[in-house]
């Protein structure tokens, strides 16, 4: 009867054991992989793989990760930079990416885009799991989740992600194999690499708004970065890229003068360097204006770099042997991307990867 007895229970906790087997492998094949036309989703989890600590922080939605270049910082400063940038970031998730770093490593600087001011709240889905479903579990992803899930969002389904993908199963294509276990780098230390160029043609027109002023939560957890970068002893700096579109208000531009000048806080609004900064966006867009391509990128980089170095006290790594190494392989990497890249352009006109056409 024993025999039996354990014979059965061995029996059970196979089956236990196969079906939870089973489930995480669904779980791990249904969830999207990020790795053809839309590679956001892993911007955020990328950065755990990081060996080496970083002077510099950088914050905020695509306003830094498509127009600032972490390897250019390295080759022309010597300035150790990571983008924590997500698409649609919101000021609350930025605020929380800082707490989640903090666990990992303290910067000297942290450079924070304030274009998601004028975001109260997620409109999108899809934008907030690239975000938070990238973070490793912690309570700083805990508190994002329930600080900024929209309303029929889930906090199960962030944990057992297979509850929000189930039905995913009519959508499975090569790439969902391919990248089941491992899935290949796509950034940069978070900055997103375009080559292809397509030029600034009509600008929108500019929206009138009935109310210019920002949100109360925008507010609230801007004074939470602040107030964390102070105990920290990090230095912030707010930042506000240069694309020319959406428009950026001059009113909102008003409320973070006024927000840096009593707060004590540099504010870098780069629409009003365009020239200075030396970008064409006949050449330096991929976008029609919207965001900048890797050249804009280079020559935006190069102008904060002179400026964040000198401001935040940011140290020259370039002859520490360790950093050395570890960035000369980035670098490689990031080299390698760009002279593909452009020989695709070169080839079709525009990246296969990530369009039809042009």
């Amino acid at each position: 009867m024993k025999t039996r007895r354990w014979i059965g229970r061995i029996g059970w906790a196979a089956a236990v054991l196969l079906a939870v087997m089973l489930l995480w492998f669904l779980q791990a094949l249904l969830q999207p992989k990020y790795m053809g036309r839309v590679v956001e989703g892993n911007l955020i989890p990328e950065y755990y793989d990081e060996v080496s600590q970083h002077e510099l922080l950088i914050l905020g939605d695509c306003e830094v990760y498509e127009n600032i270049s972490p390897v250019i910082l390295w080759q022309e400063f010597g300035v150790t930079s990571y983008i924590r940038g997500s698409a649609q970031q919101l000021i609350p998730q930025s605020y929380y990416l800082l707490k989640d770093t903090l666990r990992k490593e303290k910067p000297k600087a942290v450079l924070l885009s304030i274009s998601a001011m004028q975001e109260e709240e997620q409109t999108n889905e899809a934008y907030n799991r690239m975000t938070l479903e990238g973070m490793e579990w912690s309570g700083a992803k805990l508190e994002a989740i329930l600080a900024t899930g929209m309303e029929e969002e889930h906090l199960i389904e962030y944990v057992f992600p297979l509850l929000r993908y189930h039905s995913r199963w009519k959508e499975l294509s090569d790439e969902d194999w391919t990248y089941l276990w491992k899935r290949g780098k796509v950034s940069h230390n978070g900055y997103y690499m375009r080559a292809d160029v397509r030029p600034l043609a009509d600008l929108p027109t500019e929206r009138r708004l009935a109310d210019y002023r920002f949100s109360s939560v925008s507010y609230e957890y801007l004074n939470k970065i602040r107030d964390l970068c102070r105990e920290e002893g990090i230095q912030l700096v707010l930042f506000k890229a240069p694309s020319l579109y959406p428009a950026w208000h001059e009113q909102w531009d008003q409320q973070m003068e006024e927000y840096a000048a009593e707060n004590q806080l540099l504010y870098l609004n780069c629409i009003p360097k365009i020239e200075e900064i030396g970008l064409d966006f006949n050449v330096d867009t991929y976008d029609g204006g919207l965001h900048m391509n890797v050249y804009g990128a280079e020559k935006l980089t190069r102008y904060l770099g002179g400026i964040l170095t000198e401001a935040c006290d940011l140290q020259d790594m370039r002859q520490d042997e360790a950093l050395a190494g570890i960035w000369a392989e980035k670098v490689r990497f990031y080299e390698e991307m760009k002279a593909a890249q452009e020989a695709d352009v070169a080839e079709y006109g525009y990246l296969p990867q990530f369009s039809d056409g042009p």
